[in-house]
């Protein structure tokens, strides 16, 4: 496949008709509708409140820190987690596939720094192929989340889904690209890594 597929295939989709609003700051957010109380609180939500300051605004407006897999069916003590800062880790997940049980329920978590502004519309998107065929697209909203009053990292938690299984589904890797995207098209995070399907973890 070319790399416009690819590109293609990582595109979020839309809702015909919505066109995402004018970016503004923690701060602009925070005057707007000021004496408006349920609004207020949910603007307190996403941690914007008047006198919050917006940070450095010269970074990306997301850092994505971690993907992990989770599942019921782990074995105690074993996790799958990517730490996004490590490049010689992401590099070797290429070509080293990960091993992931077949038939088994499991979910994605990912978690993420905002670091300034306020964002909406932020997706994360898998693509996974297989001798170059895409056999799975999953595209799931992380939300609307302003710069955390703690610091803390957001952790988000998708939809359980189960993993194939069978002879034809244990052979074979899977190749797979995953994004982080934003209704603007920035792209916070994008990288590329395997699996395989076994018996056992």
């Amino acid at each position: 496949m070319s790399s416009a597929d690819d590109q293609d295939d990582l595109k979020p989709t839309f809702t015909p008709g919505y066109k995402p609003g004018a970016a503004k700051t923690a701060a602009e957010y925070a005057q707007l509708d000021a004496e408006d109380e349920s609004l207020a609180r949910w603007k307190a939500s996403l941690g914007i409140t008047p006198g919050a300051t917006g940070g450095d605004t010269s970074g990306p407006k997301v850092t994505v820190l971690t993907l992990e897999l989770d599942s019921p069916t782990l074995p105690p003590g074993k996790k799958l987690v990517f730490d996004l800062a490590d490049s010689v880790r992401l590099a070797d997940l290429k070509k080293n596939p990960v091993i992931i049980k077949e038939g088994v329920e499991y979910n994605v978590r990912i978690t993420f720094k905002v670091n300034h502004s306020i964002i909406s519309g932020v997706r994360y998107i898998q693509v996974v192929k297989r001798a170059g065929v895409r056999v799975e697209k999953l595209e799931q909203m992380l939300g609307s989340y302003g710069p955390s009053p703690d610091g803390k990292p957001y952790a988000k938690n998708f939809d359980p889904e189960e993993s194939p299984s069978g002879l034809l589904a244990r052979s074979g890797s899977y190749n797979v690209r995953s994004r982080v995207v934003d209704d603007d098209g920035e792209v916070y995070a994008d990288w590329d890594w395997s699996f395989k399907l076994a018996k056992e973890w």
